[in-house]
């Protein structure tokens, strides 16, 4: 059975997850490096409650979700970029989240921005979303660049819920790109 491709860049295919990835990511989420920003290090059993649980079920109740991605040039399955709804209690929530999560391997290559880039692209002209929030630790200062790149907006820094008082990963900048500041971007540089 063929996964179906949601869509593509030059260098990245942004799929469906098959049999081969969740190894692949469980493996990945082993890293220290990969869990460095976040509350606490993340077990296999973790892996998979969070493939299903946020993955699996973002597919099949909204129809959109945190894409697998693989590079064209080998099919190499390198992690994910996509969207999910954040839905604890905060001023910006409910709302629609771009994420991504690569492999070191995978990192400095510009794979996050690009993937992240066309992600944005198929969610205001092919979801139809209004809005598409960010957020990360501020001390994760290469998911905030990618921010950045992709030309989303600082809205502020908040206190992530969950994490303790005195966690330097407690604090996050808030980042935002809604419909009409992209499409406005897209007349401006097509």
């Amino acid at each position: 059975m063929k996964n179906q491709v949601y869509f593509d860049t030059p260098r990245l295919i942004l799929r469906d997850w098959n049999e081969h990835d969740l190894p692949e990511f469980k493996r990945m989420n082993l890293d220290p490096r990969v869990t460095r920003y976040f509350r606490k290090s993340i077990t296999e059993e973790d892996s998979e409650r969070f493939f299903q649980n946020v993955v699996q079920k973002g597919f099949s109740e909204d129809g959109f979700g945190l894409y697998a991605v693989e590079l064209k040039e080998n099919h190499t399955f390198i992690g994910f970029i996509g969207f999910h709804r954040l839905n604890f209690e905060s001023f910006f929530t409910p709302c629609i989240e771009i994420g991504w999560r690569l492999k070191p391997e995978a990192w400095g290559f510009g794979y996050a921005t690009e993937g992240a880039k066309e992600c944005l692209r198929y969610g205001f002209e092919t979801l139809g979303f209004d809005k598409i929030y960010s957020n990360t630790p501020v001390l994760n200062v290469a998911s905030e660049n990618v921010m950045k790149r992709i030309l989303m907006k600082k809205i502020e820094n908040f206190m992530y819920p969950g994490f303790p008082e005195d966690s330097p990963l407690r604090e996050h900048v808030l980042y935002v790109m809604d419909k009409k500041t992209y499409f406005e971007q897209i007349e401006r540089d097509p």
